[in-house]
């Protein structure tokens, strides 16, 4: 018969003496956060019988964070692939709790984000959020900050100064990016550009970063007045429909935001697979089908689970510093692809 393991076995494992242990497994005193981790680990390794009681207790014991998430658009497949590394994020830390409400947006008007973080900020401990960059939602944002409610933007930054920190990738690098690419792949002519909304500061700072590349190193094209879909499907498939009946010396087309799907489909309907360069945002099903049809030339991807895991962190770290600091930025770094390595 296979010997049940013991506390001694669990001490050895973990390399703790016996008497810590015992004070883990029978909360008899206070013992620091990592040490009861470690045995607790230890104990699951070598298959303890109490192991799902150390879990609790260990719980029981490591702070408790309130984490309230708004993001934008739940009709859309980056959101709601954002969403779930959020929530995976929000259970991985073994030395604190997170409990994470994640909710959307139903328009991006300054008003309603203003009264979504207001709410959110009746319960919630620290807020992240997906949001345009306007004077109502700064000033909401100083208001939930002066309560001692961190905020975090998320993706695109706003309330500059205001807010606890921003965590996403850097967007002028991003629509720099995007230009290297076109410039490289496009035929001498035009080249289109789609923002979601120039309020979205991250989609300003592509579209300033992708202008400044092509105004430097591709005086073979020609950028024409950016067009905005507020990342709309069906606003993007009629407004590229129409460039492509207005611009017959179409050569590239930069979708700065969202909406990507719309002017695949106009593109497709079009038969302009091969014929323009086209770089959009973000990897799924979707847009990795379109990189297999030609009809999308590359993508540029926003690392989610890598700012996932940094806002947890960020969150926890911001509800123990004695002292808030306000003006962080967290840039990491974005991904590209194309045909070959989808």
């Amino acid at each position: 018969m296979t010997r049940r393991p013991t506390v001694a076995d669990i001490a050895a494992a973990c390399g703790l003496s016996v008497a810590t242990v015992d004070r883990v497994l029978n909360a008899r005193l206070p013992v620091r956060q990592e040490t009861a981790e470690r045995v607790f680990k230890a104990a699951e390794q070598i298959g303890y019988h109490g192991t799902g009681l150390i879990r609790r207790r260990v719980e029981a014991s490591l702070p408790h964070y309130r984490l309230h998430i708004l993001l934008q658009r739940p009709d859309q497949v980056f959101y709601a692939d954002f969403a779930r590394e959020l929530e995976r994020a929000a259970l991985a830390p073994t030395l604190f709790r997170v409990t994470a409400t994640i909710s959307f947006l139903a328009s991006q008007t300054p008003s309603e984000i203003a009264n979504r973080l207001r709410d959110a900020a009746r319960t919630a401990q620290v807020i992240a959020i997906v949001a345009i960059d306007h004077p109502a939602v700064t000033a909401a944002v100083a208001e939930i900050e002066a309560a001692g409610i961190p905020v975090f933007a998320l993706l695109s930054d706003f309330a500059s100064g205001v807010r606890r920190g921003y965590i996403g990738t850097d967007n002028t690098k991003v629509g720099r990016t995007a230009g290297w690419l076109i410039a490289r792949s496009a035929h001498p002519g035009k080249v289109a550009i789609f923002v979601g909304s120039h309020r979205f500061h991250g989609h300003e700072l592509r579209e300033i970063g992708f202008r400044s590349y092509l105004r430097q190193s591709a005086p073979h094209l020609t950028i024409i007045d950016t067009l905005v879909n507020l990342e709309d499907v069906n606003l993007a498939h009629e407004a590229t429909s129409d460039l492509l009946r207005r611009h017959p010396d179409l050569s590239a087309i930069y979708v700065a935001g969202g909406g990507m799907e719309g002017v695949v489909a106009a593109l497709r309907e079009e038969n302009m697979a091969g014929r323009l360069a086209v770089v959009c945002n973000e990897i799924n099903a979707f847009s990795r089908a379109a990189l297999a049809e030609n009809l999308i030339t590359a993508l540029t991807a926003t690392p989610v689970t890598a700012i996932a895991n940094s806002l947890v962190t960020l969150a926890a770290t911001a509800m123990t510093a004695r002292t808030p600091e306000t003006g962080g930025q967290t840039f990491l770094p974005f991904e590209i692809y194309v045909s070959e390595n989808i």
